[in-house]
């Protein structure tokens, strides 16, 4: 009875259809699902639940008092000024290290993934040597008024340290696929190099630099070690939403940095789906 019963209307018995949904579950399926589960899921959805028993009247209590906005407003506009000055200077660099052969080029290609291995608290001890007032680059600046560690300005060069690499590494693949053909194409036709640059290199490469920026905007927005060295962390001055997260819990205050840490998990989603979202696109223009 079980043999001749189909499913859907399908000729098929439904133990053959069942079989064959499950045929392809293997044990590096199981075990792939399960790590990524653990590791991933649950902290986020206990994260979000845990924000979400506090009520929605005190959540939002929390997530929009001024000393939170303002460390929104600190975290969020300077990554992206960050992100956005890397994006330029980024794909400088990418296009020297791919077009141009120099020496010493291996190794400034290297130095590119410095943020990637250095510590971050290491980096910010090394940023608010550099920077500060008696610095070898903050001595330059000084003079003229300007502080740059230990103040807003100290947090946007750290972020720039950090995020540097993610359009570096984005961009690096597209220019070395990249056809010089159709370059010197253009240029046979007649194309000054400013018109080539705008109207044949450019398009194809606004993907991966858009996709780039999204990348180091969102580890921006997560940096911590660095910043809480090279800024002061003062609250309405240079306090970004991480550093305040780690000031909650030394007060205790749990749940308040779990509605700050919510906030910032949503925020990290939304980077997530416009960064797939950007990649999906640049698939579909390039093909």
């Amino acid at each position: 009875m079980t043999n001749s019963t189909t499913y859907l209307g399908s000729s098929k018995p439904l133990t053959t259809v069942v079989q064959n949904r499950f045929a392809g579950i293997s044990l590096p399926w199981t075990v792939t699902i399960s790590y990524l589960i653990l590791i991933l899921l649950l902290p986020t959805m206990a994260l979000l639940t845990k924000s979400l028993t506090l009520g929605p009247a005190e959540f939002w209590r929390i997530a929009t008092s001024p000393i939170a906005l303002s460390a929104y407003n600190v975290t969020f506009i300077t990554s992206l000024l960050a992100a956005l000055v890397n994006g330029v200077m980024g794909t400088l660099v990418a296009w020297v290290l791919v077009r141009h052969d120099f020496p010493g080029r291996k190794l400034v290609d290297a130095v590119v993934d410095l943020p990637f291995a250095l510590p971050t608290s290491v980096a910010g001890l090394v940023l608010a040597t550099v920077y500060s007032d008696k610095g070898w680059i903050g001595q330059l600046f000084a003079p003229f008024g300007i502080k740059i560690a230990f103040t807003r300005l100290g947090v946007f060069v750290a972020m720039v340290f950090i995020s540097l690499p993610f359009i570096v590494r984005t961009l690096q693949p597209v220019l070395q696929e990249m056809e010089k053909e159709i370059e010197e194409a253009a240029l046979s036709l007649g194309a000054s190099q400013q018109q080539t640059f705008w109207r044949v290199l450019l398009p194809p490469l606004m993907p991966p630099i858009l996709t780039g920026v999204a990348l180091g905007f969102s580890r921006a927005v997560g940096e911590y070690g660095s910043v809480v060295i090279v800024s002061s962390s003062i609250p309405f001055k240079d306090l970004i939403a991480p550093v305040l997260i780690f000031q909650r819990l030394e007060q205790y205050d749990y749940a308040g940095a779990t509605v700050i840490g919510a906030v910032l998990l949503i925020v990290s989603l939304v980077l997530l789906l416009l960064i797939n979202g950007l990649q999906q696109w640049g698939r579909r223009y390039a093909n």
